[in-house]
């Protein structure tokens, strides 16, 4: 049996009709979200094994950090866009002001509120010590996330299907 390839979503065997295997929404963020706790759950462990500023005391209590620290971040991204958005609808300059000053403001307090409900649901088995009693180490962990999922989004979306050029 010969299988015809059309396109990345796309199957067709000889003398069948045409086959989708494209993601629906629900799928899409299930693979997305899946993803990005991963990366999270790698950052977490690297930074675990090779920095001692940062203790966990296993991979499944990582692994629950890692889902905490995603749902807190997309929570937290979604209130600064939301707030962004009111503001970038008015006109003059006290609103690009407060907007600057709101998203400062959400982006900088929510990761003293991931830091807290980390302690608080966690306690002592997911530690950040160090300078400024752990928080430059939380906030190093938090940056490295969020700079491995944006790696990670280039990568994903530069590996899409090309037109094909005729």
């Amino acid at each position: 049996m010969k299988v015809l390839l059309m396109s990345n979503d796309v199957q067709k065997k000889e003398n069948e009709p045409l086959r989708r295997y494209g993601f629906n929404t629900p799928q899409r963020l299930f693979v997305g979200y899946t993803l990005a706790v991963l990366v999270d759950l790698t950052v977490l462990n690297l930074f675990e094994e090779y920095w001692s500023y940062v203790t966990i005391q296993s991979f499944t209590i990582s692994l629950a950090a890692a889902i905490l620290l995603q749902l807190l971040l997309k929570l937290s991204i979604a209130a600064e866009h939301h707030l962004a958005n009111y503001f970038k609808s008015k006109e003059g300059l006290a609103p690009k002001i407060f907007r600057g000053f709101s998203t400062y403001i959400i982006l900088v307090g929510s990761k003293i509120i991931m830091l807290e409900a980390i302690n608080i649901l966690f306690g002592d088995k997911v530690v950040f010590s160090g300078p400024l009693n752990g928080v430059v180490a939380f906030f190093a962990v938090i940056f490295v996330i969020l700079i491995t999922e944006i790696t990670v989004s280039k990568i994903y979306f530069a590996l899409e299907d090309k037109p094909d050029k005729k």
